[in-house]
């Protein structure tokens, strides 16, 4: 898991290494930029965290 301006997002391990070794997250595991985040997740991350990032993206659904 790692922290967003909106809450915790779930991370499978590969993204979350590859979140780690883009150095993405800070020393409290946060993630300011989300635009990057977003581009480097899996699409089944991005499936699980849909409500997350809807809302970190200002959707209106």
């Amino acid at each position: 898991m790692v922290s967003v301006m909106r809450g915790l997002m779930m991370l499978c391990n590969t993204c979350h290494e590859q979140v780690i070794h883009d150095k993405l997250v800070n020393e409290k595991n946060y993630v300011a930029d989300h635009e990057a985040l977003f581009d480097t997740i899996c699409p089944g991350c991005t499936d699980i965290n849909r409500p997350l990032i809807d809302d970190m993206l200002g959707s209106s659904e």
